[in-house]
């Protein structure tokens, strides 16, 4: 409820109209002025109380002589000033009509009020009665309001605005009125009929008589529009520098753009880029042409889903040489135009959409800016007005320019950002293994997902055959971001499948992975912190045959694993240092897998997160594995909907899920050999009676060769115990020999005369691949023949 007032509610004539023109209030000065009570008057047209046609009424206000209809009958003619009114929950508004009827009542010479010497002032200076009423007010408060003194005298100061905020002022000069004490007020409104927004300081001081009681108020108005603005300017570029280029992400930047600029600067913005030639290609650096397409990437507006917008962000359009985004553009420089003075007529005529919302928004001012950094077009941000009445200035052009001069540099540092990134991407997939080999020994299923907003890193994960049906898995991860940590992770992959293939145990791979390691931190530039190369890898092998896997790791995290029908747990496996460290041991672990158990390999970037410590994450992870899944796939997915976060992990994450399967004892066959050269025969015999129980009468012949090859060389140049032993899949038939010498055989080209040395040459043709690995005890050479028909 509005404080009471010492008001005269009956010295201004004071009615309110909707938007259709119906009386919705009526003052007891309005009755005392035309004879009409309110309840004759409320909810009846108002133009029946004008003598002849209604004048034209155009927001935001009006002022002129209008003949009324008295109730005897008779004509009056009074000045009006018509106010619109805007609700402050939105619609159409109201029209506040107000005159005054006692401003021309005569003055008394000994009134302190007239005393007040104020007619020459360069100060805006006026000055209030008893009643709150406007008494007199100088030339320069004239100039103000737009209004004479002579017919505004008398109104009060919600009369005489007609904004919301008058009763807050006017309840600042009933405070001096009855305390006798001075108030300054600052605001920021328009003042006149103009509509101009400046800003005002309003200084309040007591009017009293010779025996020192308030008679009335003078309010002095200064005029600190200059100074305001200068500070605004400052602290919206503060805030574009604060605000602008938080994140390494183009769209990003670009909404934060134009959310600077809105409603400070412009009620609409639209931040709209060029494409690159290529995804990863450089911006234009050359003069650009007409027409030019444009993306837009983001857009704000004063209205809750920016409805001035033609385009959504993301789509393309094309803009003539005559629209301002082109023009801009083109002239290299800020391009200014106004509507009402025909500057876009061309361009509005060709696009009908936006002229459609030229018309409804009441849009009158836009201003291009192009977005530019080091040298390269980038695109160009439209700066556009409706809401607010002023057009822009020449302030408002440098202001746009400083910011957009801003944001375009972080632009530019996220197009490079991101092109480096997709580059990086690109190799870190091409360097990671495309689809995982299919084996007997285990099905596997991996997935792998570069940190949302960090730099890519070194994150891989691999699945290498060996033989005798075994088949190793590594994970790992280099230290590091970016093209160089991708490019090391793809050496040590290399690394690790060469080193994997000459069948070196865990432990013994680690230790030439690191030697590695140290050598290419020695060549990145030494002991230097910002050259040198770390990583961190775990390796494991697992045997079908054994059911058994031996695991290695250097300062990686621990495998889990998770038994058929058990719990998932982490391995108890050593931890190892890093690679690159040099010189220190690692350690390996067997462990047994029973068939159908589910070994999950991973990054830290899994369970590690700035939200919650390492045991969470574990805990997040035993419990994703945990859950019942159809196969290994869902599992992955599962696990990282669980454990990362929706925009995404802060750092890489390679993700390996392995299932084991055993082969069964039936599809092995061993033999001791004994040492006798003779024995060699009946043990053939004996190979082609297993094929037979296997079915492969086809292999026999192959199998003798290749059995009477590697047995016969075990005899002669190998250690005994001699061993035998086949291993069938449903593809391949292997064939290994193991004695405990370590001396490796190798493949040479026999000269005509030599009585040897083509055995293992044979071997090699009859064979799809055949090797030999190290042994605790020795040495197994292996040869494998296939594809098998049966």
């Amino acid at each position: 409820m509005s404080p009471v007032y010492p008001f005269d509610e009956a010295a201004t004539a004071r009615a309110v109209l909707d938007g259709d023109g119906t009386v919705t209030e009526w003052s007891e000065g309005a009755r005392r002025l035309l004879g009409w009570t309110a309840e004759e008057v409320v909810g009846r047209p108002a133009a029946e109380l004008i003598q002849g046609p209604p004048p034209t009424v155009r927001p935001p206000r009006w002022n002129g002589t209008v003949t009324l209809r008295h109730r005897d009958g008779h004509t009056v003619t009074v000045w009006l000033l018509v106010h619109h009114r805007k609700p402050k929950n939105g619609g159409t508004g109201d029209w506040l009509a107000v005159t005054p009827l006692e401003g021309d009542r005569p003055q008394q010479p000994d009134d302190p009020l007239e005393q007040a010497g104020l007619i020459q002032s360069p100060c805006a200076v006026a000055i209030y009665d008893e009643r709150l009423r406007l008494h007199r007010i100088n030339d320069a408060m004239a100039e103000v309001i737009g209004l004479p003194e002579e017919r505004i005298r008398g109104l009060r100061v919600p009369e005489l605005s007609g904004r919301l905020d008058g009763e807050r002022i006017e309840q600042r000069l009933h405070r001096v009125l009855t305390t006798g004490r001075g108030d300054d007020v600052r605001a920021y409104v328009p003042i006149g009929v103009h509509g101009r927004v400046n800003a005002w300081l309003a200084r309040m001081a007591p009017i009293t008589d010779a025996a020192g009681r308030a008679r009335g108020v003078c309010v002095a108005v200064h005029d600190f529009t200059e100074q305001y603005e200068s500070r605004e300017r400052l602290q919206l570029v503060n805030e574009a520098s604060v605000r602008i280029g938080t994140t390494l992400d183009i769209t990003r930047t670009a909404q934060e753009l134009a959310d600077v600029c809105v409603p400070a600067l412009a009620d609409f913005v639209s931040v709209d880029l060029l494409d690159p030639p290529e995804p990863t290609g450089e911006p234009a650096t050359g003069p650009v042409t007409a027409p030019v397409t444009l993306r837009r990437a983001a857009h704000q507006s004063v209205n809750p889903g920016s409805p001035e917008a033609v385009l959504k962000p993301g789509q393309l359009d094309v803009y003539p040489a005559t629209s301002p985004q082109a023009d801009s553009l083109l002239a290299g420089r800020t391009i200014v135009a106004a509507v009402p003075s025909g500057d876009l007529t061309q361009w509005l005529a060709w696009d009908e959409a936006r002229m459609e919302r030229v018309r409804e928004y009441g849009i009158h001012s836009t201003m291009a800016v192009p977005i530019r950094a080091r040298g390269a077009t980038l695109g160009v941000a439209v700066l556009t007005r409706f809401r607010r009445p002023d057009p822009f200035t020449p302030d408002d052009e440098l202001l746009a320019e400083e910011i957009t001069a801003r944001a375009a540099v972080c632009i530019d540092n996220a197009r490079r950002y991101s092109r480096e990134r997709e580059t990086a991407i690109a190799l870190q997939r091409s360097l990671l293994p495309q689809s995982l080999p299919r084996t007997a020994a285990l099905d596997a299923a991996s997935r792998y997902l570069p940190a949302a907003r960090a730099g890519v890193g070194g994150d891989w994960f691999d699945v290498i055959p060996l033989s005798g049906m075994r088949v190793a898995m590594v994970v790992g991860d280099v230290v590091g971001r970016g093209i160089q940590a991708s490019a090391t992770m793809g050496r040590l992959r290399t690394a690790v499948r060469t080193l994997a293939d000459i069948d070196l145990a865990p432990d013994e791979l680690l230790t030439h992975l690191d030697d590695m390691v140290v050598r290419l931190s020695a060549e990145a530039g030494g002991d230097s912190s910002t050259a040198a190369v770390g990583a961190t890898c775990l390796y494991a092998v697992y045997d079908p045959v054994s059911r058994r896997c031996t695991l290695a790791r250097a300062g990686h995290p621990p495998p889990v694993m998770q038994p058929p029908g058990g719990r998932p747990r982490q391995v108890d496996l050593p931890a190892g240092p890093p690679l690159g460290l040099g010189g220190l041991p690692f350690e390996s672990a067997e462990i047994e897998l029973p068939e159908g158990t589910v070994l999950t390999l991973y990054t830290d970037g899994l369970i590690q997160s700035r939200d919650r410590d390492v045991d969470a994450g574990h805990a997040l992870l035993c419990e994703a594995l945990a859950a019942p899944s159809g196969s290994l796939d869902e599992t992955c997915d599962r696990i990282l909907h669980t454990l990362l976060p929706t925009g995404g992990a802060s750092d890489d994450v390679a993700l390996l899920l392995a299932r084991t399967q055993g082969l069964p004892a039936a599809r092995v066959a061993t033999w001791d050999i004994p040492a006798d050269p003779a024995l060699v025969a009946p043990i053939r015999k004996q190979v082609v009676g297993q094929l037979d129980l296997w079915g492969l009468p086809d292999a026999s012949f192959t199998a003798e060769l290749v059995v009477s090859e590697l047995v016969t060389n075990a005899i002669r140049y190998g250690t005994h115990p001699i061993r035998l032993r086949l291993i069938h899949d449903t593809a391949t038939l292997i064939c290994e020999v193991s004695d405990t010498s370590h001396t490796a055989p190798h493949l040479r080209r026999a000269k005509t005369w030599d009585e040897g040395g083509r055995g293992l040459l044979l071997v090699a043709q009859l064979t799809q691949r055949w090797g030999s690995r190290h042994t605790a005890d020795g040495k197994t050479i292996w040869a494998e023949i296939g594809p098998l028909n049966a």
